[in-house]
């Protein structure tokens, strides 16, 4: 179901890029300076490449411990999903990525999709971001509904989660409870733990689609730059960037309880789109332009997709979810205290934001 749910989003930003292909303009309209070469003195492509490479390594490195560091949390005792600080720590990553669909992608869209290098009609004429951060946002409503329903309506079925090797016998199909008592139990579909198990699938492998998708583009962009200024600011915000997103993503990995392997690969997966991206951009550089028609239009709608699915994905299956929880509503101090993290988070990131 999980990959079904991650073909059809593929599906949607795969036919988003071929809508930005087919309304670009075969000859444009833009003013000259759209088509000229910069004439930035910070603009150096022999000083730029080892820049480029510095943040590839800090990126990867960044990436890959915020990403990994909740799936370490149940072996040190103060971090167990369990506890009220793992509660509150997921509160601060999930702020994290409200914060960036807001201050860093959906802007990003904005600017791209009101660029003067587009012709007037129709880029200038229609809110295109809104548009399609909206049918984004319904579209992950509508695969995370029938998500749930089709397996809700599956007959039995059951889900049974990973188990590490100590686990195993917690994990015996024979042991079934009447609710969860923690990852490595068999669950039955009759149970609501079961449920919740699939909301924590679906939700993981949603939200990895969308950061990833996220993530390629920004490394696009810096790799395809040759401005040395902008590169060095880039770096160090790109780097706390993907370290507290990739938190936030690693939290919903671990609830899913996928297996060892699972984990890893997601994990992988998204400490290296960055790096990728930057590569890329680096081996386009010749013939990328951030400001030509084309490259504004098909990062732009990405980045506005992008930003609906994260901004539903951040309000209502991680914080409203978690503020609506028996957990938090049976406890208002540990309430407040998640509230206050939520709000750090969005403004780490709005910090974040006058740099990348």
């Amino acid at each position: 179901m999980a990959a079904s749910t991650t073909t059809l989003m593929k599906l949607f930003f795969f036919a988003l890029i071929l809508v930005s292909f087919i309304v670009s303009p075969a000859t444009s309209t833009a003013p000259e300076e759209c088509e000229a070469e910069s004439t930035n003195p910070c603009v150096n492509k022999a000083k730029a490449l080892p820049l480029k490479i510095i943040s590839i390594v800090a990126i990867l490195l960044t990436s890959m411990i915020g990403v990994s560091a909740p799936l370490f949390s149940r072996y040190v005792p103060f971090l167990h999903p369990d506890g009220n600080i793992f509660t509150i720590v997921k509160a601060f990553a999930s702020g994290i990525i409200l914060g960036t669909s807001f201050m860093h992608v959906l802007p990003d869209s904005f600017e791209m999709l009101s660029s003067e290098c587009l012709e007037d009609d129709p880029w200038h004429k229609f809110p295109f971001t809104g548009f399609v951060a909206m049918l984004s946002g319904l579209v992950t409503l509508a695969i995370d509904s029938m998500a749930t329903s089709f397996y809700s309506s599956k007959n039995g079925s059951e889900i049974v989660p990973a188990a590490s090797n100590g686990d195993q016998e917690r994990a015996n199909p024979m042991i079934t409870h009447g609710h969860s008592h923690g990852h490595g139990v068999t669950l039955s579909n009759k149970d609501d733990g079961s449920s919740q198990l699939l909301r924590y699938r679906v939700i993981a492998m949603v939200l990895e689609l969308g950061i990833i998708v996220h993530s390629v583009v920004i490394g696009l962009s810096l790799g395809a730059t040759n401005d040395t200024c902008t590169i060095r600011g880039l770096i160090a915000a790109l780097c706390f960037h993907q370290m507290f997103e990739g938190m936030g993503l690693g939290g919903c990995i671990l609830q899913a309880e996928y297996t060892n392997v699972k984990k890893f690969m997601m994990a992988f997966f998204f400490a290296v789109t960055t790096p990728f991206g930057i590569v890329l951009g680096i081996a386009l550089s010749s013939i990328y332009r951030d400001n030509s028609p084309t490259a504004l239009i098909t990062v732009g709608l990405l980045n506005a997709c992008s930003a609906g699915l994260l901004i539903y994905m951040a309000l209502v299956d991680l914080l409203a979810a978690e503020f609506m929880g028996p957990k938090l509503q049976g406890n208002i101090k540990l309430q407040i205290k998640c509230f206050f993290a939520a709000l750090l988070g969005c403004g780490g990131m709005s910090i974040l934001a006058k740099w990348a």
